[in-house]
């Protein structure tokens, strides 16, 4: 899967293709242009730098119709496996709940591939046919803001997969 956001789509394309985002190393230059490709090879202007990923912290919650509780559990442990990113993931028969930290360049990036986890991954992981009904995409300062202030996410410190 490529990730990212690479701009607007062509006239009649029904999806965006999400590209790879590099973080910047030292002086803010990109591992690409300390390789020697240099940014013209990636279309971009001499002397224009790539704009750095940061880190956002990802809640989605999915619910459906009910479902044998051993599944789900087997469902989403497959999906961490299959995606060791996954930070825990919460769930009873008709619902769950997976909070991760995702690399993008900005929040319409990272919400983007987070839309897209639930669908994408239905399959080979066998996750239940449920819908998303909730999205929270925050900065790495505001999830770390909230938490010292007590009103936030829990620090995710019981990694996995867990019941209600």
């Amino acid at each position: 899967m490529r990730r990212g956001r690479p701009g607007a789509l062509p006239r009649g394309t029904a999806e965006r293709a999400l590209t790879s985002v590099q973080a910047a190393g030292p002086a803010g230059a990109a591992d690409d242009d300390r390789a020697g490709s240099g940014p013209a090879a990636h279309g971009r202007p001499a002397g224009e730098r790539r704009e750095a990923s940061r880190l956002w912290h990802v809640t989605l919650s999915v619910s459906g119709a009910e479902a044998p509780v051993q599944e789900v559990r087997r469902a989403l442990e497959q999906l961490a496996h299959d995606h060791p990113f996954l930070l825990t993931s919460r769930y009873a028969g008709d619902h769950a709940e997976i909070r991760y930290w995702e690399e993008a360049r900005d929040l319409h990036d990272a919400a983007a591939v987070a839309l897209r986890l639930w669908g994408e991954h239905r399959s080979s992981a066998g996750l239940p046919p449920w819908e998303i009904v909730g999205l929270e995409v925050i900065d790495r300062e505001t999830y770390h803001q909230r938490v010292a202030e007590g009103y936030g996410p829990p620090p995710a410190a019981r990694m996995g997969v867990h019941p209600y």
